[in-house]
Protein backbone atom coordinates (compact mmCIF):
# COMPACT_ATOMS: atom_id res chain seq x y z
CA UNK A 1 0.00 0.00 0.00
CA UNK A 2 1.01 3.06 -0.74
CA UNK A 3 3.04 5.16 1.68
CA UNK A 4 0.30 8.58 2.55
CA UNK A 5 0.83 10.91 5.17
CA UNK A 6 -0.96 14.15 6.56
CA UNK A 7 -4.34 14.77 4.74
CA UNK A 8 -4.03 11.31 2.97
CA UNK A 9 -3.53 9.31 5.90
CA UNK A 10 -5.65 6.51 6.93
CA UNK A 11 -7.14 2.79 5.99
CA UNK A 12 -10.43 3.35 5.27
CA UNK A 13 -11.55 5.95 2.07
CA UNK A 14 -15.07 6.32 3.22
CA UNK A 15 -13.43 7.73 6.66
CA UNK A 16 -10.98 9.89 4.38
CA UNK A 17 -13.49 11.11 2.67
CA UNK A 18 -15.91 11.92 5.59
CA UNK A 19 -12.83 13.61 6.73
CA UNK A 20 -12.81 15.97 3.89
CA UNK A 21 -16.03 17.03 3.20
CA UNK A 22 -16.25 17.73 7.04
CA UNK A 23 -13.52 20.57 6.32
CA UNK A 24 -14.98 21.76 2.89
CA UNK A 25 -18.46 22.35 5.19
CA UNK A 26 -15.93 25.01 6.84
CA UNK A 27 -14.64 26.72 3.88
CA UNK A 28 -17.16 26.11 1.21
CA UNK A 29 -19.78 29.15 0.34
CA UNK A 30 -22.53 26.48 -1.01
CA UNK A 31 -23.17 23.08 -1.13
CA UNK A 32 -20.08 21.54 -0.02
CA UNK A 33 -21.78 17.69 -0.95
CA UNK A 34 -22.35 18.95 -4.70
CA UNK A 35 -20.66 16.63 -7.06
CA UNK A 36 -20.74 15.96 -10.51
CA UNK A 37 -22.39 12.83 -11.69
CA UNK A 38 -22.19 10.94 -14.68
CA UNK A 39 -24.01 8.15 -16.21
CA UNK A 40 -24.33 6.74 -20.15
CA UNK A 41 -27.45 6.04 -21.66
CA UNK A 42 -28.41 2.86 -24.06
CA UNK A 43 -26.61 4.34 -27.02
CA UNK A 44 -23.25 4.68 -24.95
CA UNK A 45 -23.59 8.81 -25.24
CA UNK A 46 -22.12 10.10 -21.34
CA UNK A 47 -24.44 12.32 -18.93
CA UNK A 48 -23.19 14.96 -16.66
CA UNK A 49 -25.17 16.94 -13.97
CA UNK A 50 -24.85 18.34 -10.30
CA UNK A 51 -26.59 16.19 -7.24
CA UNK A 52 -25.84 16.38 -3.48
CA UNK A 53 -24.25 13.46 -2.26
CA UNK A 54 -26.24 13.51 1.16
CA UNK A 55 -24.92 10.41 2.72
CA UNK A 56 -21.05 8.82 3.13
CA UNK A 57 -21.94 5.25 4.36
CA UNK A 58 -19.19 2.70 5.55
CA UNK A 59 -19.29 1.26 2.13
CA UNK A 60 -20.68 3.66 -0.26
CA UNK A 61 -21.85 7.32 -1.55
CA UNK A 62 -25.87 7.78 -1.22
CA UNK A 63 -28.13 10.49 -2.94
CA UNK A 64 -31.81 10.99 -3.78
CA UNK A 65 -33.29 11.75 -6.86
CA UNK A 66 -36.56 10.36 -8.84
CA UNK A 67 -36.21 6.91 -10.21
CA UNK A 68 -37.95 7.59 -13.48
CA UNK A 69 -35.60 10.67 -14.32
CA UNK A 70 -32.73 10.51 -16.94
CA UNK A 71 -29.44 9.87 -15.03
CA UNK A 72 -32.42 7.18 -12.84
CA UNK A 73 -32.91 5.19 -16.15
CA UNK A 74 -29.16 5.32 -17.37
CA UNK A 75 -28.11 3.66 -14.34
CA UNK A 76 -31.12 0.62 -14.55
CA UNK A 77 -29.88 0.16 -17.73
CA UNK A 78 -26.14 0.20 -17.07
CA UNK A 79 -25.66 -0.55 -13.55
CA UNK A 80 -22.91 1.86 -13.46
CA UNK A 81 -21.72 5.50 -12.20
CA UNK A 82 -19.06 8.12 -11.39
CA UNK A 83 -18.56 11.39 -9.71
CA UNK A 84 -16.59 13.90 -9.41
CA UNK A 85 -16.27 16.23 -6.33
CA UNK A 86 -13.99 19.65 -6.73
CA UNK A 87 -13.56 21.67 -3.70
CA UNK A 88 -11.97 25.02 -5.16
CA UNK A 89 -11.47 26.49 -1.68
CA UNK A 90 -9.72 23.62 0.12
CA UNK A 91 -8.23 22.32 -3.74
CA UNK A 92 -9.34 19.36 -3.45
CA UNK A 93 -11.08 16.54 -4.91
CA UNK A 94 -12.46 13.22 -5.13
CA UNK A 95 -13.43 11.06 -7.82
CA UNK A 96 -15.61 7.39 -7.32
CA UNK A 97 -16.48 4.86 -9.72
CA UNK A 98 -18.96 2.19 -9.38
CA UNK A 99 -21.65 -0.10 -9.34
CA UNK A 100 -25.14 1.22 -8.34
CA UNK A 101 -28.18 0.40 -6.43
CA UNK A 102 -31.57 1.51 -5.29
CA UNK A 103 -31.93 1.84 -1.64
CA UNK A 104 -35.31 2.18 -1.71
CA UNK A 105 -36.43 1.26 2.31
CA UNK A 106 -36.14 3.58 5.84
CA UNK A 107 -33.17 5.71 4.89
CA UNK A 108 -35.01 7.39 2.05
CA UNK A 109 -38.10 7.59 3.88
CA UNK A 110 -36.29 9.49 6.36
CA UNK A 111 -34.78 11.69 4.40
CA UNK A 112 -37.43 12.06 2.51
CA UNK A 113 -39.66 13.49 6.04
CA UNK A 114 -36.86 15.56 6.40
CA UNK A 115 -37.36 17.93 3.32
CA UNK A 116 -39.27 20.91 3.86
CA UNK A 117 -43.07 20.57 2.24
CA UNK A 118 -42.75 22.12 -0.61
CA UNK A 119 -40.02 19.65 -1.83
CA UNK A 120 -41.94 17.15 -0.89
CA UNK A 121 -44.72 17.60 -2.86
CA UNK A 122 -42.17 18.79 -5.88
CA UNK A 123 -41.19 15.10 -6.10
CA UNK A 124 -44.51 14.30 -6.67
CA UNK A 125 -45.64 16.84 -8.93
CA UNK A 126 -42.60 17.20 -11.18
CA UNK A 127 -41.80 14.46 -14.17
CA UNK A 128 -38.15 14.65 -13.75
CA UNK A 129 -36.29 15.01 -17.32
CA UNK A 130 -39.43 14.93 -19.60
CA UNK A 131 -40.19 18.00 -21.13
CA UNK A 132 -42.65 20.86 -19.51
CA UNK A 133 -44.51 22.95 -21.45
CA UNK A 134 -44.17 25.89 -19.04
CA UNK A 135 -43.42 26.53 -15.25
CA UNK A 136 -47.07 27.17 -14.66
CA UNK A 137 -47.80 24.00 -15.61
CA UNK A 138 -45.52 22.84 -12.67
CA UNK A 139 -47.04 25.06 -10.05
CA UNK A 140 -50.63 23.66 -10.96
CA UNK A 141 -49.15 20.21 -10.45
CA UNK A 142 -47.82 21.10 -7.42
CA UNK A 143 -51.24 23.02 -5.93
CA UNK A 144 -53.28 19.87 -7.11
CA UNK A 145 -50.17 17.63 -5.03
CA UNK A 146 -51.10 19.47 -2.41
CA UNK A 147 -54.97 19.13 -2.26
CA UNK A 148 -54.18 15.64 -3.10
CA UNK A 149 -51.62 14.63 -0.38
CA UNK A 150 -52.02 17.58 2.03
CA UNK A 151 -49.13 18.72 4.17
CA UNK A 152 -47.58 15.32 5.08
CA UNK A 153 -47.13 13.47 1.49
CA UNK A 154 -45.42 10.32 1.96
CA UNK A 155 -42.55 9.41 -0.61
CA UNK A 156 -44.08 8.44 -3.47
CA UNK A 157 -42.33 4.92 -4.83
CA UNK A 158 -40.71 6.32 -8.01
CA UNK A 159 -38.58 8.29 -5.49
CA UNK A 160 -35.76 7.21 -3.14
CA UNK A 161 -32.11 6.75 -2.71
CA UNK A 162 -29.06 6.21 -5.16
CA UNK A 163 -26.17 3.98 -3.93
CA UNK A 164 -22.95 4.16 -5.30
CA UNK A 165 -20.78 1.08 -4.15
CA UNK A 166 -17.07 2.06 -5.40
CA UNK A 167 -14.37 0.21 -7.33
CA UNK A 168 -12.25 3.31 -7.28
CA UNK A 169 -11.97 5.64 -5.22
CA UNK A 170 -9.31 8.53 -6.25
CA UNK A 171 -8.38 11.33 -3.50
CA UNK A 172 -6.51 14.59 -5.36
CA UNK A 173 -5.12 17.38 -4.04
CA UNK A 174 -3.18 20.57 -5.58
CA UNK A 175 0.31 20.70 -5.64
CA UNK A 176 2.96 23.58 -6.38
CA UNK A 177 3.87 23.59 -9.90
CA UNK A 178 0.99 21.60 -11.15
CA UNK A 179 2.80 18.68 -9.34
CA UNK A 180 -0.76 17.48 -7.29
CA UNK A 181 -0.90 14.43 -5.14
CA UNK A 182 -2.92 11.33 -6.42
CA UNK A 183 -3.86 8.24 -4.88
CA UNK A 184 -6.21 5.83 -5.85
CA UNK A 185 -7.89 3.22 -4.01
CA UNK A 186 -9.27 -0.12 -5.98
CA UNK A 187 -10.86 -3.05 -5.13
CA UNK A 188 -12.16 -5.74 -7.10
CA UNK A 189 -16.08 -6.29 -7.14
CA UNK A 190 -17.48 -9.24 -5.65
CA UNK A 191 -20.82 -8.22 -6.86
CA UNK A 192 -22.14 -7.94 -3.03
CA UNK A 193 -23.59 -4.99 -1.37
CA UNK A 194 -20.38 -4.72 0.89
CA UNK A 195 -18.61 -4.29 -2.64
CA UNK A 196 -15.31 -5.96 -0.27
CA UNK A 197 -12.58 -4.31 1.29
CA UNK A 198 -9.79 -5.68 0.14
CA UNK A 199 -8.37 -1.76 -1.11
CA UNK A 200 -5.16 -1.61 -3.25
CA UNK A 201 -3.55 2.03 -3.06
CA UNK A 202 -1.58 3.67 -5.48
CA UNK A 203 0.37 6.76 -6.13
CA UNK A 204 -0.60 8.74 -9.68
CA UNK A 205 1.45 11.18 -11.78
CA UNK A 206 0.05 14.03 -11.67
Amino acid sequence: MAERTGIFAGNDPFALARTWLADARSAEVNDPDAVALATVDAAGMPNVRIVLMRQIEDNGFVFFTNYDSAKGREMATSGNAAFVVHWKSRRRQIRVRGRVEREAGPLSDAYYAARPVDSRLGAWASAQSNPLENRQVLMDKLEHMRSVHGDDPQRPAFWGGIRIIPQEIEFWADGPNRLHDRFRWTRPDNGQSDGGTDWTVKRLSP
